[in-house]
């Protein structure tokens, strides 16, 4: 097996799996340590003993992939990872609005980003990093935004687009964190709720309609903001009114996310039975933070299928022709 090869698929599989993002790394920053090495340097053992970047689990997966065997840690994880999970309505989605990288939270480079969903045969992606409050995530600020832009536009061709956006976060009144006529120029704009996600019912349900009714929001993401399980713990959902703010979405042309992070399950199967029968939009993302993440969507179409989500209502099984006409519809602020 190639050594690179090897590295790059373990590194994957423990994004997918939400491994300590140290392991990921390190088996990433191994495979960049061997990139373009000969066979002949590859088997210097000594000298790739001191190369930088090669430690001692990854140096054992080199030698393994080296004797032409599939390397005893990649056979775990691939057992680990089981058989892919399937839907009809999985082939049917042609790209994913919601990811990250490392201008704000996300573990790689964008360009690592782009290559994993074209690897997954993905027609587009949004570039989706966080706002500039949610300072822990290392947001964007305007001229970090448009610097960011910049290198969005050079990322794209041969059947597959990297759609600029952000992941905007929605304020305590409602309001947008970045500024309106930058949100105006960008591909994707999802909005989610990131703090004071405890609020009362009343209040929670005047934010988050106010939000769906700017003239700018594509996206509705993981809407009640809950965890089920994962490394953070729990957390219940925000309470609101789900009629009236699914009744802004449905109003506006606002999508509302099937967000597939297991550890997310956003929206729950009734809220999102709720927005299917109101007549709402609905966009499976991954929210990735790793290239490996991008995989996630198998989550949400399965998801999004056992409750009975028609495909022509998902955004993200449409062409890119047909979802940048939706992006640039008239919102009706």
């Amino acid at each position: 097996m190639n050594p690179y090869d090897a590295l790059t698929e373990i590194a994957t599989l423990l994004e997918r799996e939400r491994s300590s993002r140290y392991k990921s790394k390190a088996f990433r920053a191994a495979a960049d340590a061997i990139d373009g090495l000969s066979d002949a340097e590859l088997r210097d053992t000594a000298a790739l003993r001191r190369r930088k970047g090669i430690g001692d689990s990854t140096f054992a997966v080199i030698q393994q992939a080296l004797a032409g065997e599939v390397p005893g840690y990649l056979v775990d994880l691939r057992e680990r990872a089981g058989v892919q999970r399937t839907s009809t309505l999985r082939p049917l989605l042609r790209g994913d609005l919601h990811s990250h990288s490392d201008w704000s939270d996300g573990l790689t480079s964008i360009d690592l980003m782009v290559d994993a969903a074209r690897a997954l045969g993905h027609e587009y992606l949004a570039l989706t990093d966080h706002s500039p409050r949610l300072r822990v995530a290392n947001g964007l600020s305007p001229e970090r935004l448009r610097s960011q832009l910049e290198v969005v536009a050079g990322m794209s061709g041969d059947g597959f687009t990297l759609l600029s956006g952000i992941e905007v976060d929605i304020l305590e009144d409602g309001t947008l964190d970045q500024e309106p006529d930058l949100l105006a120029e960008l591909g994707v704009v999802v909005a989610s709720a990131h703090s004071k996600l405890r609020m009362e019912r009343g209040p929670m349900t005047r934010r988050l309609v106010a939000a769906v009714s700017s003239a700018h929001i594509d996206v509705l993401g993981h809407v009640t903001g809950r965890l089920v399980e994962g490394s953070r713990g729990t957390r219940p959902p925000s309470t609101f009114d789900a009629r009236a703010v699914f009744e802004a979405c449905e109003a506006h042309g606002v999508a509302v996310e099937i967000n597939s992070r297991p550890e997310r399950q956003d929206p729950p199967d009734d809220l999102m039975a709720l927005a299917l029968e109101i007549g709402c939009l609905f966009s499976i993302d991954s929210d990735a933070h790793a290239p490996g993440q991008l995989s996630l969507l198998d989550y949400g179409a399965e998801r999004a299928e056992r409750i009975g989500v028609p495909p022509e209502r998902i955004v993200t099984t449409w062409p890119l022709d047909k979802l940048r006409a939706w992006t640039g519809r008239d919102r009706g602020a």
